[in-house]
């Protein structure tokens, strides 16, 4: 009888939450199941179910009752800021106050910590990246700890690193988890864990015994209509897209690998009349709100999105994903795909791979644990410093780049090695033992999700069934919908015309370089006496590049021509010739050098090469090819006086600049020209990766008595 009248408690709170009250709506008996386990035995569970499955009905019914039963609020910890907003509206309908602190919100903070305190609040949305902050984890979280009456961890497969989006952050719940009172419920949910993640995280959320709820469900979707379309380019992968995008039904998302391509082709399909929008690493939070309305309420066909939009946000009738490139994992794939077709009973997913796509794979490939050698250096520094060190500080003392520092830090933090505390990090002093065995296993399983992702663009299987066994799911077959059961269904033709427009936006050469202005932290420490603001007449001004060596465009044409492997030579006519476009584009513009253009800068009087040594035939020849092009004198080259490659890729900018410290000089035949010639000059290079080199280059052009200092480029990082 008890059950019962729970049972029937828990579905009217459902229906108040799909805005019914009163209505017919009933969880599903897997759903119930979860309830029952979380509020009538205070269990710990954890959820692995396909998106789509409820997950959300779970904790929001859960909340309702416990709030009931006289429990403290829910706290949902989850990575998905823009889910976070559609469940905080959600939440509302069943008269749940929810509140969220993440990134996004800062200004909110001190008065959601108020409200907490006051017990207004019924479910408290948290970032992972919250319960990392030192305030945060210090004055809110033991509060929350002893008076939370359910812990969610949604995207609970970000707490493993063998899972395809590992989140370190996430490993401070192993904290929270000890310091829950007795009896307190943990809902762990995850639509992307095969069986390595699921075990991984029941043993890290002590879910693995003590008899914990494992609800395990099929992954099948069976609205979603799976297909692969393949293209000889990326002028007619977004040709495609234009020409196809109105036969896909309701709006959707447009998944692109880099933030570049993300901007061309959100670009194109206004050109080609659209109503598209960007959501990027880039796109400011007030853009990204409304994009996401837009979204919602179909003002848009597409939302064309980088993996910053993370799985997508509460959309049931979202009608097709499509991607432009393939991600690195099959995991991934599956659960960015699988925000379609929640609500409606037909969506198309598609794929589009292409041949830079492994390029990217391995430009972006760096979050792999550092080697033990530059572990224990960190630590060392931390233990020598004896007081905190900010990130910046350990920059000059590790090489290595800062996303990849932090994250190794916040590792290094949950194992108990280092501690965050107010003004950077500490060293504990406990022992630490590099486990290289894990590590390497983790790096093995990495390569071979991608060698999945190739197996998945290519097989003949089902594609469903395919990405149903990469999660491990028992009960997979053949879907019978998708290209390979059901036959192709998507049209791979572009007419000439629209093919013709794509190749035009993307060969459209030209993008900004900001200049430096600032120098790292801690360069006095490493011997480089250079701090604080770089003074404005040391500083190298706004340049520009032919293009990102992440975008589809240019990128696709420069990156192979600055591949490592690629032979040095002269450089190619096409892309002198769009180098010298650039330069017209770039007088014409505001703060160009053309006549009649207001604030111009003066017009440059000569050209300048930076020294190569891995590509001086081609760097000479576009600096060579520069000056002709413009009738401007070659003045020469800045002398490279090493020792060493000067170029530190891929390192953080405090060693960077502790490389280039020195490695250059201007000859007193430079000096000479350009006493010669005064005014401006035209900086060339091949390639910028992180600013610094040009930032050098020019305080020495500046100091020797150049003019302004216009960094030209072939290509910029990112």
């Amino acid at each position: 009888m008890e059950d019962l009248e729970l049972r029937a408690e828990a579905d009217a709170v459902l229906a108040e939450l799909v805005g019914e009250p009163g209505g017919s709506a009933r969880l599903r008996e897997d759903q119930w199941q979860a309830v029952a386990a979380l509020v009538r035995e205070r269990r710990r569970a954890l959820v692995v179910q396909r998106t789509g499955w409820g997950k959300s009905a779970v904790y929001f019914v859960a909340t309702a009752l416990l709030r009931r039963r006289g429990s403290g609020p829910t706290v949902i910890v989850s990575p998905l800021l823009a889910l976070m907003r559609n469940q905080v509206e959600s939440a509302a309908r069943a008269g749940i106050r929810a509140r969220t602190i993440n990134s996004a919100n800062p200004e909110e903070w001190d008065s959601i910590h108020e409200e907490i305190e006051r017990g207004g609040i019924d479910v408290l949305l948290v970032s992972p990246e919250r319960l990392n902050a030192v305030d945060f984890r210090e004055q809110v979280l033991p509060g929350l700890a002893a008076t939370t009456g359910l812990l969610v961890v949604d995207e609970a497969h970000c707490i493993s690193d063998w899972g395809h989006d590992f989140r370190p952050d996430y490993r401070r719940l192993r904290a929270m988890l000890a310091e829950l009172a007795p009896g307190v419920p943990v809902l762990a949910t995850t639509a992307t864990a095969n069986a390595r993640v699921t075990a991984d995280v029941a043993e890290q959320l002590g879910t693995g015994a003590g008899g914990a709820l494992v609800l395990r469900g099929p992954l099948e979707r069976e609205s979603l209509r799976l297909g692969v379309v393949r293209l000889p380019d990326a002028a007619h992968r977004l040709a495609w897209l234009a020409e196809h995008l109105d036969e896909l039904p309701g709006s959707g998302i447009v998944y692109a690998l880099t933030v570049a391509a993300a901007e061309e082709a959100t670009a194109f399909l206004r050109q080609r009349g659209f109503k598209a929008a960007s959501y990027t690493g880039r796109t400011e939070n007030a853009d990204r709100l409304q994009a996401e309305a837009d979204l919602l309420e179909n003002r848009v066909k597409a939302l064309v999105a980088t993996s910053a939009l993370g799985m997508g946000f509460d959309k049931p009738d979202l009608g097709f994903v499509v991607h432009l490139g393939s991600p690195s994992s099959p995991i991934a794939y599956y659960q960015q795909v699988g925000r379609a077709g929640r609500g409606v009973d037909h969506a198309d997913v598609l794929l589009l791979p292409g041949k830079e796509d492994e390029a990217i794979w391995r430009y972006f490939a760096d979050t792999a644990f550092p080697p033990e050698a530059q572990v224990r250096q960190t630590l060392s520094a931390l233990a020598d410093a004896g007081r905190p060190l900010s990130v910046p500080a350990l920059e000059a003392l590790v090489d290595l780049r800062r996303s990849r520092l932090e994250t190794m830090l916040k590792v290094l933090d949950v194992d108990g090695a280092v501690k965050r505390v107010k003004g950077g990090w500490i060293s504990t002093g406990e022992e630490w033992v590099y486990d290289s065995e894990r590590y390497a296993r983790v790096a093995r399983q990495r390569a071979a999700e991608q060698q999945a992702m190739r197996e998945y663009a290519s097989t003949a299987q089902c594609r469903m069934e395919f990405l149903r066994r990469q999660l491990d799911d028992e009960g997979a077959a053949p879907c019978g919908r998708c290209d390979n059961c059901a036959g192709a269904w998507a049209d791979a033709s572009v007419s000439a015309e629209t093919l013709a427009g794509a190749a035009k936006e993307l060969d459209r050469p030209g993008v900004e370089i900001e200049p430096r202005r600032m120098w790292p932290t801690g360069m006095p420490a490493l011997g480089v006496d250079l701090k604080g603001r770089i003074p404005a007449g040391e500083q190298c001004s706004t340049g520009r590049a032919l293009g990102r060596l992440s975008d589809i465009g240019w990128g696709n044409r420069l990156r192979p021509l600055l591949a490592e492997n690629t032979p040095d030579g002269p450089v190619p006519d096409d892309v002198l010739r769009a180098a010298v476009a650039v330069l017209a584009d770039w007088a014409r513009s505001p703060g160009g050098w053309a006549p009649n253009v207001p604030d111009a800068t003066a017009r440059p009087v000569g050209v300048v090469a930076v020294p190569s040594l891995s590509r001086p035939h081609l760097v000479g020849s576009l600096a060579r090819g520069i000056a002709t092009a413009g009738r401007l004198p070659f003045l020469g080259a800045l002398t490279y006086t090493g020792p060493g490659e000067h170029a530190v890729r891929r390192s953080n900018s405090a060693q960077r600049l502790r490389a280039l410290s020195g490695a250059f000089t201007v000859s007193e035949e430079l000096t000479a020209a350009l006493a010669r010639s005064p005014g401006p000059v035209l900086l060339v290079d091949d390639r910028t990766d992180s600013g610094w080199t040009l930032a050098v280059a020019a305080r020495l052009l500046r100091r020797a008595g150049s003019g302004q200092v216009l960094p030209l480029v072939l290509a910029a990082a990112g």
